[in-house]
């Protein structure tokens, strides 16, 4: 006897390895295109869905979450952060979520140290100047930049991608500080300096990373004070949350020199971004891409089925939230 396979939908597209997977191992409606809040809650419905593998485009706030045929087990969410969803109401109603730790860790550190290096030697300026022909030379005091080596870094949110980004600070002799909800024990911390009150550690900052989740939780993190409180002259990154950023803040301290530049990964409303720091010189940005390499997206997929089988086979997911 055959037994019929688990009916799950697939709301976002996935790399072609993954929709394969899904395909094969499941009963899976697979979505063409990414889908928002109310196509999925209508596909979920009409499939029978047991479980939603979901991304940020499909927000379940509790009103959406209560709007879920009963058939629903599992909310398992491709990435990391889960911000998009209510997941306290999706316990209460019995459904699981996950998501997906570990996998994205390297290829966000990496984008946000990137954007660290760009942000400190102007690299959107000078990529500009070569694409415009060049043909004048720079004299000694001209198009400088701030040599990141040596400097001393501070990281809001010590968790795994927070202690990769200090990894990759130490090959540049950065001094480390870090801000995060507790200490770390000293095997974790490798000569981190705990600063348990954030607005203590500003003011010692001249490179400030943020890796920590967005939501209610956090709140809006760096506002005028808290950029009044860095060293004139610091740079600023942000691969974690736009949420966590005060916009307005952002731009009249980049705009005042407060700041010598940013680099910008996330921003609180995506896509539809405020152009107003794209016409920034001393902005270096990505449209939301720190986990966009093929091994990362596809390892993100795939933990995401990882769930979803278990979940389905009546197992614990390994991931849940």
């Amino acid at each position: 006897m055959t037994t019929a396979r688990p009916r799950i939908l697939v709301a976002r597209r996935l790399t072609p390895a993954a929709e394969a997977r899904a395909r094969r191992d499941f009963d899976a409606l697979v979505a063409a295109e990414d889908m928002g809040t109310e196509d999925a809650l209508a596909a979920a419905a009409s499939h029978g869905a047991e479980a939603l593998l979901i991304g940020p485009r499909v927000r379940l706030d509790a009103a959406a979450i209560a709007r879920l045929p009963g058939s629903v087990r599992l909310i398992a969410n491709s990435s990391v952060g889960y911000d998009h969803m209510d997941a306290a109401a999706a316990r209460a109603r019995g459904i699981l979520v996950t998501n997906t730790p570990d996998v994205l860790t390297d290829c966000t550190a990496d984008l946000a140290f990137l954007l660290l290096l760009a942000a400190c030697r102007r690299a959107y300026e000078y990529e500009g100047m070569m694409r415009q022909g060049w043909r004048r030379g720079l004299g000694l005091p001209d198009m400088l930049g701030v040599r990141p080596s040596g400097k001393v870094l501070g990281i809001v949110g010590m968790g795994r991608i927070g202690r990769a980004m200090a990894q990759r600070a130490r090959g540049f002799g950065m001094r480390i500080l870090y801000h995060n909800r507790n200490r770390l024990p000293p095997e974790l911390e490798q000569g981190a300096e705990y600063f348990p009150a954030l607005r203590d550690m500003l003011p010692h900052c001249q490179i400030l990373s943020l890796h920590l989740p967005g939501g209610a939780q956090n709140g809006t993190l760096m506002d005028e004070a808290a950029f009044a409180a860095l060293p004139k002259g610091a740079v600023f990154v942000n691969t974690a949350r736009g949420s966590l950023v005060d916009e307005e803040a952002l731009l009249a301290a980049l705009q005042s020199g407060h700041l010598f530049a940013a680099g910008l990964d996330v921003f609180r409303k995506e896509p539809d971004f405020d152009t107003r720091f794209a016409a920034l010189p001393n902005v270096f940005l990505t449209p939301h891409v720190a986990s966009a390499t093929l091994e990362t997206r596809e390892a993100m997929a795939m933990r995401a089925l990882d769930n979803i089988a278990a979940v389905t086979a009546g197992q614990a997911p390994p991931d849940p939230v």
